[in-house]
């Protein structure tokens, strides 16, 4: 199986970015999967009962960094 690897950046107010959380939450809560559309690609993942979460944060004099990844 080849990689599939959509990478993404824009900017957001707090509440655009909760809104998107929600939605990313939502999503994985009522369907079981997650999509997503680049250059008029849609991509839907399925997503299993169970994953591993990690959860980063990095504060520095240059700013201050959250990831979340799910892995499974």
């Amino acid at each position: 199986m080849d990689l599939i690897e959509i990478e993404a950046k824009r900017h957001l107010s707090r509440e655009e970015a909760a809104d998107w959380l929600r939605n990313l939450a939502d999503s994985l809560s009522r369907h079981n999967d997650i999509e997503f559309e680049r250059e008029g690609v849609r991509y839907e993942v399925a997503v299993p009962d169970e994953l591993l979460m990690e959860i980063e944060l990095e504060i520095g004099d240059d700013g201050t960094e959250l990831e979340i990844e799910f892995h499974w």
